[in-house]
């Protein structure tokens, strides 16, 4: 158990030399009121004189306090080290015995303790300023003696209410945060000192003590000044914990009184003197009291708590150790050949950018798809679907049709669907695809770009270490990637343009499709011809008299289209009972044709100027709403399946070939010239040099990072000393 506080005295040592406070070790922190007795405590716990004294605020800087005990044979290895350390003097007597060290001042001995004493005024002042003003930086002393236990002790600034001198106006809330910093640790113990002349109720060290140990297991209260109480009272209840209980106990001391310390009373008489006054006083707590008893308690308690934190404490520095060694790995190590380190980077940069695409990264993202796994995306579901949702006949009417069909003919009178028409339309709804077509190059080219980010924070994290490295990559690849866009657009553009070079009727499916057409069609022809009414005669409408009746369905304009056609007798009975509706008389403008009953009376030639309807016959025929004859839905039908079957077919091509296309333009040759691409541009010893300057706080974060390792390495060594059966 004694080796126990040596151990942790060292791992502080260990973690001074790189001022982290990453882990929190076992220590006792001194709290209490300004001018209760704290230094006084601890002086007493030393032995000497040590720490500056006066009145007002006299500790403005913590003060991190390691006592460690040697034995007669340690002392004499002192005295010999000591020899070479003060150029061949020896130091004898008492001055031999004891020594103290500071951390900032290296390897520097004090044997004088007053040189020790002006020491930590000197420091004090030089961060805290020479008046009243405090600083949370610690300060480290270690001292070593005979006439000392093992202990770590911490001691704060006095807890004040009124700022004096130069202090700020939040000088209390400063000093609370400093406190409550080294309290929080719940490796720590918690040493309340409170003076015996004041009321233990409004004591400010056990009320911040208990914020942070509510329960109170790892707080000690002492009670100071026993021999300043006035006259008729003492401390009875106090020190019985009648008035505040607490856990770990309570222990009453007599300090040395500012008399003694201006007429130099030394340490060890006033230790005599307490020791009288408790017999004389307290005789049946003096032996559970006194600073010999507190050293005492201290030891021990520190020695149990260390017991109680070791296995925590050792399993937080293996975790930290193999952080840091991660953390150094990260940065790597220090350019020593840099045409071997620039061809390095650019070669593994090159393999895993490639990896990326083919999906054989060693970092896989988990969140979203990327790579290869989102080109492949991009190919089948998002120009695929894309693709499927364009309708075949999207923004074709069927009077579009039907002009296209009309305009096909030229003047004369079509007695089949003119073929040119089809070609027309069809190249008209092809075109379409080549939009979508475009977006999918361009998706993918952006899908490129994000790939270069992804393999220079995931996979190659070297090159963070060297940013114009970095950026000349990104500018090398996108450059290579941008020369390429406009060549993969061009072939997409030929594809689609190849597809409207020429129309092939011969196509295997296409030539299935029109036959299976043309039997429903003729089916449905057949079907309409068996539906017409019986009662009728076929040509008996084509021979009525022009003042009889029509039928309700019957155009009024049916005896115009006759005379109008020279009685011609052409085509079939059904085409010329519905002819009338037809061809271009359904486009011209009518004044009143909506009443049927008025038609018939009319003359041949409704619009005539004489009746105020003239016709300008050098006017565009507009499109009307009005019902097909049944030969024109014919031919707009038999058009639109035409366009729909040869334009599922060209789709069926574009869907193919567009993302073979991509793939052999734009994502292999890009894979296949990358690193040629990336050496010829960079490799090159006038740029080495820039290339790879690495970032300003790279070196330092890299040094630091390797000390902390080595710290938390030799910490694991020290640890690892420690027998299971010296813990017991």
């Amino acid at each position: 158990m004694e080796a126990l506080i040596p151990v942790i005295n060292k791992l502080q040592d260990v973690f001074n030399t790189v001022g982290a406070d990453i882990i929190q070790l076992p220590q006792i922190v001194v709290v209490g009121t300004q001018s209760s007795g704290k230094s006084s405590v601890l002086e007493s716990l030393v032995g000497r004189d040590i720490l500056p004294r006066g009145t007002g605020v006299v500790t403005r800087r913590p003060l991190i306090l390691q006592l460690v005990h040697i034995d007669p044979e340690d002392r004499r290895k002192s005295n010999e080290e000591n020899v070479s350390k003060k150029n061949g003097r020896l130091n004898r007597g008492i001055e031999g015995e004891e020594w103290g060290k500071f951390l900032h001042t290296k390897n520097k001995i004090y044997t004088d303790f007053e040189e020790i004493r002006q020491e930590i005024e000197a420091e004090t002042e030089r961060l805290s300023g020479n008046n009243k003003g405090i600083s949370d930086e610690p300060i480290h002393l270690k001292i070593f003696s005979p006439h000392v236990v093992n202990l770590t002790l911490v001691d704060l600034p006095g807890i004040t209410k009124v700022p004096v001198g130069d202090q700020p106006k939040d000088i209390e809330i400063q000093i609370r945060e400093l406190i409550f910093k080294y309290i929080s640790n719940p490796n720590s113990i918690i040493l309340a000192v409170t003076a015996a002349n004041t009321d233990m109720a409004t004591s400010e060290a056990l009320k911040v003590a208990r914020e942070v140990d509510i329960d109170g297991r790892r707080t000690l209260a002492v009670v100071t000044k026993l021999d300043l109480m006035d006259a008729g009272t003492d401390a009875m209840d106090v020190l019985m914990g009648r008035v505040i209980p607490v856990k770990l106990g309570i222990i009453g001391v007599v300090n040395r009184s500012q008399l003694d310390i201006n007429q130099k009373k030394l340490v060890a008489d006033a230790v005599r003197d307490e020791y009288a006054f408790l017999q004389k006083k307290y005789p049946s707590l003096a032996n559970r009291n006194g600073t010999k008893y507190l050293a005492r308690t201290l030891n021990r308690l520190l020695m149990h708590h260390i017991r109680d934190c070791l296995p925590e404490l050792k399993t937080r520095i293996n975790v930290l150790a193999a952080q840091y060694q991660s953390l150094l790995n990260s940065y790597g190590e220090p350019v020593d050949d840099k045409s071997s380190t620039l061809l390095q980077l650019i070669t593994k940069f090159a393999a895993e950018y490639c990896r990326t695409i083919e999906g054989t990264a060693k970092y896989i993202e988990t969140a979203e798809l990327c790579g290869g796994a989102r080109i492949c995306y991009i190919f089948h579901e998002t120009f695929g679907r894309t693709l499927e949702s364009v309708d075949p006949l999207g923004g074709l009417t069927t009077i579009d049709v039907l002009t296209a069909i009309r305009n096909a003919t030229g003047p004369r009178p079509a007695l089949f669907v003119p073929e040119v028409s089809f070609e027309l339309l069809v190249k008209r709804q092809v075109k379409r695809l080549e939009e979508p077509s475009l977006r999918c190059v361009e998706l993918v080219h952006e899908e490129m770009q994000r790939i270069i980010q992804h393999c220079s924070n995931y996979s190659t994290q070297e090159l963070l270490r060297f940013p114009k490295l970095h950026d000349a990559i990104v500018e090398v690849v996108t450059s290579l990637l941008r020369k390429r866009l406009p060549v993969t657009n061009e072939m997409v553009h030929n594809l689609v343009a190849i597809e409207l070079a020429y129309i092939n009727t011969k196509h295997p499916d296409f030539a299935d499709a029109c036959g299976l057409m043309n039997n429903n069609i003729e089916d449905q022809r057949r079907s309409r011809m068996r539906d017409l009414p019986a009662a009728v005669p076929r040509d008996k409408s084509l021979k009525s008299p022009g003042g009889q009746s029509l039928s309700p369905t019957e155009p009024p304009e049916g005896e115009f289209t006759k005379a109008a056609a020279g009685g011609s007798q052409s085509g079939s009975v059904s085409e010329q009972v519905d002819g009338g509706t037809g061809n271009w008389r359904g486009m011209l403008k009518r004044g009143e044709d909506s009443t049927g009953d008025r038609a018939v009376s009319q003359s041949p030639f409704p619009s005539s100027p004489q009746r105020g309807h003239a016709v300008n016959l050098l006017d565009v025929p507009v499109p009307v709403s009005r019902k097909l004859s049944a030969r024109e839905q014919r031919d707009c039908e038999v058009i639109e399946r035409l366009i729909k079957s040869y334009f599922l077919i060209v789709r069926k091509n574009i869907q193919d070939s567009v993302p073979k296309a991509v793939m052999h333009f734009l994502v292999n040759h890009v894979k296949d010239c990358l690193q040629s691409e990336l050496v010829g541009q960079l490799y090159k010893t006038a740029l080495l040099s820039d290339l790879l300057t690495e970032s300003e706080d790279m070196a330092q974060r890299r040094t630091e990072a390797a000390d902390m390792q080595k710290a938390l390495q030799k910490a694991g060594q020290v640890i690892a000393e420690i027998r299971e059966t010296h813990m017991w």
